[in-house]
C-alpha cells in the first residue's frame, strides 16, 4: 500500500514537473517568435494560440482584436480545424456590448471568464445567432475567454473551447493570461515599431519635399507632385489631388494628381464652383477639413448630386479627406485624398497632411514671390526702355508708341496692342502703332475711325475710363451681330480685350488696347502696368507738343526768347544753390545786391542729433538715411513756420538764422521758439526711434549777435551763409547741450528773458572764444 502511493505521488510529480518544462518551452518559444517579429504580430499571434490550444487540451483557439473606434471585436488569428465560425464573426463583427457575447464580457469587464456548457446558457436559450451557431454547428460547449490588458485599457481577448463540458483549470487559465501579457508585448513592440518607421517616413518626405521647395522656385508641379506622392503613401491612399483657387475665388482648379487616374479628373481643366456642394469646395469655402468616412452614406449620395454619384459608383471613391492649404489667415486651396475602402483617415493621418499643406503654401508663395520679382524686373527694365526712348525722341512720339505696345504685349502675354490718338478738332481717332500680327484694314497710320465708333477702344476714349472684355464673344454688340464685332472675334480671333485711355489733366488723348486670342482676364497688376504705359504715352505726347511749341515760339521770339531763357536759368540757378526764402528776396527785389556781404546783428540757432555718430556706425545705411530723412523733414516744416531767413544743414547738424535777409524784430525769441518747438517734435521721434532700438536725443545752442552776411563759394555751387563770433559761439553752445538742453549765450538771455524762464548753467571756456562764457538754460516754462 505504501509502494503504490509513493509511487503515484512519484507520477504526479514528474507530470507537474513535465507540464512546467512544457510551459517554459512554450514561453521561450513565443519570447523567440517576439524578439524576430518587431513589425508584425502575426507569427507571434500564431504559436500564442498553438501553444495556449495544445498545452490547454483545447480544439481551437482565436484572438479577437477591437477596432479602432473600440465598438466591435474581430478575428485577426486563430488555431484549429474550423473557419466556419472565424468566417461568421469577421463577415458580422461582434459588438463591444456586455450582453452580447463571452468575449465581449471578458473585454469590458478586463478579467477572465469561462461557460461550463455554451447549450446551457441565456444567450443559447433566447436564439442568439453566434451562440447558436457556435452549438449547433461547430459543437463548442465549453469556452474560455481571457482579456488582453495594457494599463486599464483591455486590446482584446483569446478564447478557447471544447466540445465536451470541461471546465479549464486554474493552472490553464493562469497559463493562458500569461500568453496573453505575450501577445500584448508583441502589439505594443509592433506599434512602437511601427510609429518609429512612420515617423522616420515622415521626416525623409519632409526632407525630400523641402529640397524640392528649395529647387523649384519658378513651378509648383515638382514640388506639388513629391507632395501628393508622398501623402498618398504615407497615408495609404492610392491617389491625391491639388485643388487651386482660382484668380477671383469662383473656382477651384485641380492643379496636380498623383496615383491611379479618375476619369472625371483633368489637371489643369476640372474645376469646382466655390459655392457647389462638392467636400473639395465645402473645405475652401468653410476653411475646415473636410472628412467624410463612406461617400455612399450622405445626403449628396442619396439625394443622385451627379458629382458624389459619378465619384461612387464609377470611380469606386468610398472614404474622402480633404485639407485646405492655408496662406494669409484664408483658404486658398486643397489636398484631398481617395480611398476606394470605407477606411477613415487617422488623426496623424490627417495631422500629416495638414503639414503637407503647408508645405504647398511655402512652396506657392515661393514661387509667387519669384514671379511678382521677375515681373517687377521686366516692368522696371521695360520702363527705362520707354524712358530711355522719351528721352530720345524730342520730337517725335513714334518710337515711344512702338516700344510702349512692345513692352506692354509682351509683358502681358498678349498677342497685339495699338495705340490710338484722338484728334479733338476732327472727332476722329488715328490707329498709331502696333505690335502683333497685323490684318490688312488695321494698318497703323493709315487706319482712323470716327469718334462716336461702336468700337470698345472708342468707348474707352469717350468714357474717359478702362474697358475690360473679357470674353467678346459675349459682349452685347456681338450678340447684336455688330460686324466689327463680328469680324474682331470670327476672322481675327480677339476673345479677351483691355482698353486704357490715356488721360492729360482730365482731358483724353487716346487709348492703349491690349487683345488676347484666349479667354483670359488681365490681372489688377497687369491693367496697372497698362495704365503706366498709357502715362508714358502722355509724357511722350506732351512732350513732342512741348518741344515742337518751344521749336515754333523760339522762331517767332529770337532774342527776346533768348532773354527770357537767361532770365528763367538765372532764377533757376538761384532757387537751386540759394536757400528759398534767400532766392524770393532777390527776385522780388530785381536786384542781387542783397547778396553782397553785409554786417547784421542775428539770432542764430544751431542743433544735431545727440548719438548719431555712434548710431552711424552701428546701423544699416537705409536705417540711417530714414532717421536722417525724417528728421530734416520734421525740422524742415518748423523752420518754415518760423519765418527764418536762412537754413544750412550738413549731415544731422542745422544752422538757422533770423533777421537776415528776412527782417524781425525779436531775432533772438524767435529763435528760442524755434528751439522750444524743435525740442518738443525731438521728443516724440526719439520715442518712436527708441522702439527700433535707436538711442538718439537733441540738443539746441542759441546766440544774438552781430556775423557777416554774404554769399560764398564758386560758379554752380553757391551758398548764402554767415560767419562770426555769433556763429561761433551758438556751434560751441550747441556742441555743449545735452540731450533735451537749449542753451543761450549771455545776449541771448537778455533778449529773451522778459518771456522765457533762464537759469545759470555754468561758466565755461570754449575753443576760438577768448574769454569764459556764461552759458543758460531754458527751462521748458515760458513766462506770464
Amino acid at each position: 500500500m505504501h509502494d503504490h502511493s509513493t509511487e503515484g505521488a512519484k507520477d504526479s510529480l514528474r507530470a507537474e514537473l513535465e507540464r512546467m518544462r512544457e510551459h517554459e518551452a512554450a514561453t521561450r518559444e513565443i519570447l523567440s517568435v517576439i524578439s524576430q517579429s518587431r513589425d508584425d504580430v502575426g507569427p507571434v499571434f500564431d504559436v500564442v494560440l498553438e501553444m495556449a490550444a495544445r498545452l490547454c487540451g483545447a480544439p481551437f483557439a482565436c484572438l479577437f482584436l477591437a477596432n479602432p473606434e473600440r465598438t466591435h471585436l474581430t478575428i485577426p488569428a486563430y488555431h484549429g480545424t474550423t473557419s466556419k465560425f472565424v468566417d461568421l464573426i469577421n463577415d458580422d463583427p461582434l459588438p463591444l456590448d456586455p450582453s452580447q457575447s463571452l468575449s465581449a464580457q471578458a473585454f469590458v469587464e478586463r478579467r477572465p471568464l469561462q461557460v461550463a456548457d455554451f447549450s446551457d446558457s441565456p444567450m443559447y436559450r433566447s436564439g442568439q445567432r453566434h451562440r447558436v451557431h457556435a452549438v449547433e454547428v461547430e459543437g463548442i460547449r465549453t469556452v474560455l475567454t481571457v482579456p488582453l490588458i495594457v494599463g486599464d485599457e483591455a486590446y482584446g481577448v483569446i478564447l478557447l473551447y471544447r466540445r465536451e463540458v470541461a471546465l479549464f483549470k486554474e493552472d490553464e487559465i493562469g497559463l493562458v493570461e500569461t500568453f496573453a501579457k505575450q501577445a500584448v508585448i508583441a502589439i505594443e513592440n509592433a506599434r512602437q515599431f511601427r510609429e518609429v518607421q512612420t515617423r522616420l517616413e515622415r521626416e525623409e518626405a519632409a526632407r525630400e519635399i523641402l529640397h524640392v521647395i528649395s529647387k523649384s522656385r519658378t513651378d509648383t508641379a515638382p514640388v506639388f507632385e513629391v507632395i501628393l506622392r508622398n501623402a498618398a503613401q504615407l497615408c495609404s491612399a492610392p491617389m491625391a489631388g491639388m485643388a487651386i483657387c482660382n484668380a477671383d475665388q469662383t473656382e477651384l482648379v485641380m492643379e496636380a494628381h498623383w496615383g491611379e487616374s479618375l476619369s472625371h479628373l483633368v489637371v489643369d481643366q476640372t474645376a469646382w464652383p466655390m459655392d457647389g456642394p462638392t467636400a473639395n469646395a465645402t473645405s475652401v469655402r468653410e476653411q475646415r477639413i473636410v472628412h467624410v468616412g463612406d461617400l455612399k452614406d450622405t445626403d449628396a449620395y442619396r439625394d443622385g448630386d451627379p458629382g458624389r454619384v459619378e465619384a461612387v459608383d464609377k470611380e469606386g471613391i468610398r472614404t474622402f479627406l480633404a485639407v485646405p492649404l492655408f496662406a494669409g489667415g484664408l483658404a486658398i486651396g486643397c489636398i484631398a485624398l481617395y480611398r476606394r475602402e470605407v477606411q477613415p483617415f487617422d488623426d496623424s493621418q490627417i495631422e500629416l497632411v495638414q503639414s503637407f499643406a503647408a508645405q504647398a503654401v511655402i512652396a506657392i508663395e515661393n514661387v509667387r514671390q519669384f514671379r511678382e520679382l521677375q515681373s517687377r524686373l521686366e516692368r522696371e527694365t521695360a520702363t527705362a526702355e520707354i524712358l530711355e526712348v522719351i528721352s530720345c525722341s524730342r520730337d517725335d512720339d513714334h518710337p515711344v508708341f512702338k516700344a510702349i505696345v512692345g513692352n506692354a504685349a509682351q509683358l502681358c502675354s498678349a498677342e497685339r496692342c495699338g495705340l490710338h490718338i484722338l484728334n479733338e478738332d476732327q472727332g476722329r481717332i488715328s490707329f498709331e502703332a502696333m505690335w502683333g500680327e497685323a490684318s490688312d484694314e488695321f494698318v497703323p497710320g493709315s487706319y482712323a475711325y470716327d469718334l462716336d465708333d461702336p468700337s470698345p477702344v472708342a468707348r474707352s476714349i469717350r468714357e474717359r475710363g478702362r474697358i475690360h472684355i473679357n470674353d467678346l464673344s459675349e459682349d452685347e454688340l456681338y450678340l447684336a451681330g455688330d460686324e466689327f464685332h463680328r469680324k474682331l472675334v470670327d476672322d481675327v480671333g480677339y476673345r479677351t480685350l483691355l482698353s486704357v485711355p490715356l488721360m492729360r489733366r482730365g482731358d483724353v488723348l487716346g487709348a492703349i488696347a491690349v487683345w488676347r486670342t484666349e479667354v483670359k482676364s488681365f490681372s489688377e497688376g497687369e491693367i496697372a502696368m497698362v495704365e503706366a504705359f498709357a502715362a508714358q504715352a502722355v509724357i511722350a505726347i506732351e512732350n513732342v507738343k512741348q518741344f515742337k511749341a518751344l521749336e515754333s515760339l523760339n522762331a517767332e521770339l529770337g532774342d527776346r526768347v533768348e532773354e527770357q531763357v537767361d532770365e528763367i536759368e538765372r532764377m533757376g540757378r538761384l532757387k537751386r544753390f540759394l536757400p528759398t526764402a534767400v532766392a524770393d528776396t532777390v527776385m522780388s527785389s530785381g536786384s542781387e545786391g542783397l547778396l553782397k556781404s553785409h554786417r547784421v546783428l542775428l539770432g542764430v540757432l544751431m542743433c544735431d542729433i545727440r548719438g548719431f555718430t555712434a548710431f552711424v556706425e552701428t546701423a544699416e545705411p537705409e536705417e540711417t538715411i530714414e532717421v536722417l530723412q525724417t528728421y530734416h523733414e520734421e525740422m524742415g516744416k518748423l523752420i518754415n513756420a518760423s519765418g527764418a531767413g536762412v537754413d544750412q544743414r550738413v549731415g544731422d547738424g542745422l544752422m538757422v538764422l533770423f533777421n537776415d535777409p528776412l527782417p524781425c524784430d525779436d531775432p533772438a525769441g524767435q529763435a528760442v521758439r524755434l528751439a522750444m518747438a524743435m525740442r518738443a517734435r525731438m521728443n516724440e521721434l526719439c520715442a518712436s526711434w527708441k522702439k527700433l532700438g535707436h538711442r538718439l536725443g537733441f540738443g539746441v545752442g542759441v546766440s544774438l549777435g552781430y556775423a557777416t552776411v554774404g554769399i560764398v563759394g564758386f560758379e554752380g555751387r553757391i551758398d548764402y551763409s554767415a560767419s562770426g563770433t555769433a556763429i561761433n559761439l551758438a556751434a560751441r553752445l550747441c556742441d555743449e547741450a545735452s540731450d533735451g538742453e537749449i542753451l543761450l549765450s549771455p545776449r541771448a538771455r537778455i533778449s529773451v528773458e522778459d518771456d522765457f524762464q533762464v537759469e545759470l548753467r555754468d561758466e565755461i571756456s570754449f575753443k576760438g572764444i577768448r574769454e569764459p562764457v556764461e552759458v543758460f538754460k531754458l527751462s521748458d516754462s515760458v513766462l506770464g
